[in-house]
């Protein structure tokens, strides 16, 4: 299983709308030229960190603003408005494991705690990067080229 891609979009649109801010509207055709990525999509997920309160959307083809100082969005707060995780769990388990299998009974009670803790400390990894380390990251590959 993977983290869907609206995370790493996610990112890329708060990397875009950074560097671009200043010189072009940002919008979420602008947005879809630079991730190859169609524009609703790229609408869809504006939405949900709009929701987050994490970017300012014009109506119409006004374009996005980051809502936030770079340094007070991390990327745990994108994780969580863009990603669909069902009742907070990011590892879901197989459907009816068998009651007749000894393995299968146990299986949340070996499973569950475990995944619980793998699930923390991602999030306090994601928790730790914020966007002005992406920025920082932006600018230095960016002048690379």
């Amino acid at each position: 299983m993977q983290i869907s891609s609206r995370f790493t979009l996610a990112v890329h649109i708060f990397a875009c709308i950074d560097t671009f801010k200043d010189q072009y509207k940002v919008t979420s055709d602008f947005l879809a030229g630079s991730t190859n990525v169609n524009p609703v999509i790229i609408r869809k997920i504006l939405s949900q960190l709009k929701a987050a309160g994490l970017v300012e959307v014009a109506r119409g083809s006004g374009g996005a603003n980051i809502a936030k100082p770079l340094n007070e969005i991390t990327l745990l707060d994108i994780y969580k408005a863009v990603e669909c995780v069902e009742n907070n769990e990011l590892f879901h388990f197989h459907d009816h494991p068998s009651n007749k299998c000894p393995v299968g009974k146990n299986i949340h009670h070996i499973l569950d705690d475990k995944l619980f803790r793998v699930q923390q400390a991602m999030e306090k990894e994601l928790a730790s990067i914020t966007l002005e380390e992406i920025r920082n990251d932006t600018q230095k590959y960016i002048c690379l080229q």
